[in-house]
């Protein structure tokens, strides 16, 4: 019968206490149960709070306009050197892309939106319950400087937008209001618009209700194509 050799002892810098050891099954399954809570999380996105305090009420730079309600700012977004905005509350008419014909008054409300933000310092407001669209970019107000005007009002005011009134946001009643003024004087796209020019959504929402049978919209069915 052979010796029956002594295990090695655990080297200190990795020796579990005493009442770990007993338990160490169950210790590795919480674990692991925490890593895929982690990769799970790195997969969504950046979080809520995270967001809330890495981007609101702060300043940063637009260093690029992708169309009328969609920008770019000097911050980095996880893998990506800058941070891809979407306006809260407001549609633009979309440029022409992905095989897609360009929508009346699109190319007019990008321009503004390189006009009034390019290369301009603007600040940041967040909702306190939603940061992101389904395609990672943040929801933002966003306002040419601290206390100056918000840019998404703005689009409405001179007639670059609709109000979208699909989903609830603080400013959606007024938002509303400031794109009933526009239309009722003929600002911007609303000059001679026909029912045809409008986005498909909001032709839906122009219909009379008893013309539209279908489900009401939700954030994850709108349309809105990804920039």
């Amino acid at each position: 019968m052979g010796l029956r050799r002594s295990r090695p002892p655990i080297p200190a810098s990795i020796r579990l206490p005493p009442r770990w050891r007993r338990h160490a099954t169950g210790t590795a399954a919480i674990l692991a149960v925490l890593f895929l809570i982690v990769c799970e999380r790195s997969v969504r996105g950046p979080s809520l709070g995270g967001d809330q305090s890495r981007y609101h009420d702060r300043a940063f730079r637009v260093v690029h306009v992708v169309d009328g309600d969609t920008l770019d700012i000097n911050a980095p977004d996880a893998d990506k050197p800058k941070t891809r905005i979407r306006l809260w509350g407001v549609d633009t008419p979309e440029l022409a892309r992905g095989g897609r014909r360009e929508m009346h008054f699109a190319v007019q409300a990008r321009e503004f939106a390189e006009r009034t933000l390019f290369d301009r310092e603007v600040n940041v407001v967040l909702t306190p319950d939603r940061t992101r669209d389904r395609y990672g970019r943040l929801l933002a107000y966003v306002f040419c400087e601290r206390g100056g005007r918000m840019f998404n009002e703005m689009l409405l005011e001179e007639g670059y937008a609709y109000a979208d009134p699909r989903f609830a946001h603080p400013y959606k009643k007024q938002f509303e209001t400031t794109e009933k003024r526009a239309r009722k004087s003929d600002v911007g796209l609303w000059a001679n618009l026909t029912a045809e020019q409008m986005p498909a959504w909001r032709q839906r929402l122009e219909r009379p209700a008893s013309d539209d049978r279908k489900e009401p919209e939700t954030m994850n069915s709108i349309d809105d194509n990804k920039p």
